[in-house]
């Protein structure tokens, strides 16, 4: 094969992976076209979370969980007997107070019921005694004066005679005093504070009372026992929780929104979303609470120019009925 031959074949190969090159760089760009034309970049999803109203059981008692009568997952209604809780310590303080309170009423009795019947009785002879003995000093003193107006006796006789009537006056009035408290019985401000300490004692078993009802914990609204904190036998202290109960019936979403979203997402506005959980069930729900989550939920920037920092807010909405089987911790998909 000559020279000549040989720059044909070579010019021939050229022009072949030329035009490969050239068929190759025509496909890509209108593969590159076509990407542009048909492809758009995914939907952002918006995300939440269902949760429900859930109400903690506690009680004033510190004690020992003596019994608890239901179950996690047990459907429960206002006014059922949930735990009970037993405490010797207060069972001690109510034989206490009513031991008080006791001591104190039978005090009050006495004092309304006044001074015995033989104390009134010698106050009362006391008194007549002294009603005797003025009836003689004024005798005496009036025959003292007749006698010095006669000039019989002195006047110092006279005066000692008047001074012993003064006395015998002065000793009726006290011994009336004495009977009449013998008679009226204690003073008005010693049975106002007979009274108001039976009343402190009173007080006092009340409160213990008040105290033990909190010995059997009863349920305050419907719902499922969602958590059990203690076990039976454990001691639990003053207002320590007990167990929780959810109320399944006040179901709600919680959406963490940008604030760039916010717009989309007004007060009241009625919202369409999607349940995977309940085999992609689409319901409506309504907005019902949107706030701020605070800056440890902002998005920073990652750019110096051209981006701000994002708030993020919290945005809450509730289904429009019941929704059979939707549960508190399922993913909800904004559509």
């Amino acid at each position: 094969m000559d020279n000549n031959q040989q720059r044909t074949i070579v010019r021939k190969k050229d022009k072949a992976l030329l035009a490969a090159i050239g068929v190759f760089t025509v496909v890509m760009a209108v593969i590159a076209i076509l990407g542009l034309v048909l492809i758009h970049p995914p939907k952002e999803t918006t995300q939440g979370q269902a949760d429900c109203e859930t109400v903690r059981i506690s009680g004033k008692l510190p004690g020992r969980i003596e019994r608890i009568y239901v179950e996690e997952g047990q459907w429960v209604h206002k006014g059922d007997t949930l735990a009970k809780v037993y405490s010797s310590t207060a069972d001690a303080k109510l034989y206490q107070a009513q031991a008080m309170a006791e001591a104190a009423s039978q005090q009050t009795a006495k004092v309304d019921r006044g001074t015995r019947e033989e104390l009134k009785k010698s106050a009362y002879n006391v008194w007549q005694q002294a009603i005797a003995a003025q009836t003689i000093a004024q005798k005496t003193y009036q025959r003292m004066q007749n006698l010095f107006e006669q000039g019989v006796i002195t006047e110092q006789k006279r005066d000692e005679a008047k001074a012993a009537a003064d006395a015998a006056t002065a000793q009726v009035k006290a011994a009336k005093s004495q009977y009449d408290m013998a008679v009226n019985g204690a003073q008005q401000e010693d049975k106002a504070a007979s009274r108001s300490m039976a009343n402190a004692a009173q007080g006092s078993v009340m409160e213990v009372k008040s105290l033990l009802e909190d010995q059997y914990l009863l349920a305050p609204c419907d719902g499922e026992v969602s958590e059990i904190y203690p076990q039976e036998g454990e001691l639990i202290a003053m207002g320590a929780p007990v167990m929780s109960i959810a109320q399944l019936d006040q179901m709600w979403v919680s959406f963490s929104v940008r604030e760039e979203l916010l717009a989309d997402m007004p007060m009241g506005k009625e919202i369409e979303v999607v349940i995977p959980a309940l085999k992609n069930l689409e319901t409506k729900m309504h907005i019902y609470y949107v706030r701020d989550m605070g800056t440890y939920a902002v998005w920073q920037a990652t750019k110096a120019y051209g981006q701000y920092d994002a708030k993020t807010f919290e945005v809450k909405a509730r289904p429009d009925g019941k929704i059979e089987n939707f549960r508190p911790g399922m993913s909800v998909i904004l559509k």
